[in-house]
């Protein structure tokens, strides 16, 4: 029988992806001014995702062509898909990412310097942890950058606030309600997932033109690269210079944790007193 839907996919997200790049490039480049900033200042630029989302949190670090000040806040309970059902299945880690207040207690490990930001990645933007972690940035004085669908967001009923109303800048992955691309003849439901290729399309750029940016600023970071491309000895002295560089920022940002969680219960909403920059 002949196949009618090859190429489908790829076309979709070929035309979702060029989207994104001619009605999105002001806000991924605003994105990446943001995450230079945060970098150049010794902190990090955050990244948060839930469900399937955490692919585009390990698109950006670590892995080959990527950089330190970017770090991963992702938690095994939402993210653990392989087992789909039974111990740690995916109905519970759908229902814990509905969850509110979790999103506190993941940021209460953590201390922020006033130039970091956190990128919260949510399909749907209706979740309850995401939502709640980009509020909770907003009332301590962080800038959030919310990766979402819109049209998906709107179509989903909500009783609250969305993502895209809680953000600081939005960037609109422009994926369709349901995420799914393709229709098949003689079937309900359509098929092929496009969020993930939209989200590393943003990834990607967000990254690149921050390496730039540094670049600019005469900063030069380890970049995680094959030993194909600059040679074994040079490969492995690049890795472990971004694996120390992300470990000092990791230890002021959880040794400075308990600091910053007094200066908010004082009402220093910003915990900046114990800031500055660290070598």
């Amino acid at each position: 029988m002949a196949v009618t839907t090859a190429g489908a996919w790829t076309r979709g997200a070929i035309a979702l992806m060029e989207r994104i790049l001619t009605t999105q490039g002001t806000a991924i480049t605003t994105a990446a001014e943001w995450c230079a900033d945060a970098i150049a200042a010794g902190g990090f630029a955050h990244l948060y995702g839930s469900g399937h989302s955490r692919i585009a949190v390990e698109e950006m670090f670590p892995r080959y062509g990527s950089f330190p000040g970017f770090n991963p806040l992702v938690e095994l309970s939402t993210t653990f898909h392989t087992q789909v059902v039974g111990s740690n299945g995916q109905r519970q880690a759908m229902f814990i990412e509905r969850v509110s207040g979790l999103a506190e207690a993941i940021l209460a490990n953590f201390a922020f310097r006033p130039t970091d930001i956190i990128i919260i990645f949510s399909v749907s933007g209706t979740s309850a942890v995401p939502i709640e972690m980009a509020q909770i940035s907003r009332d301590r004085g962080i800038r959030s950058i919310a990766v979402t669908s819109v049209a998906h967001s709107m179509a989903v009923e909500a009783s609250g606030p969305r993502l895209l109303d809680a953000a600081d800048l939005v960037i609109d992955i422009g994926t369709p309600p349901g995420d799914t691309l393709v229709r098949i003849a003689n079937f309900e439901t359509p098929v092929g997932p496009s969020s993930t290729a939209a989200n590393v399309v943003v990834v990607n750029e967000i990254k690149v033109q921050t390496a730039e940016l540094l670049v600019q600023r005469g900063i030069f970071p380890p970049v995680i690269t094959g030993p194909m491309v600059v040679g074994v000895e040079r490969s492995k002295e690049l890795f472990n210079a971004a694996y120390d560089d992300h470990a000092r920022r990791v230890a002021w940002a959880i040794g400075e944790a308990g600091t910053f969680r007094a200066e908010i219960e004082r009402g220093s909403k910003r915990g900046t007193t114990h800031g500055g920059n660290h070598e």
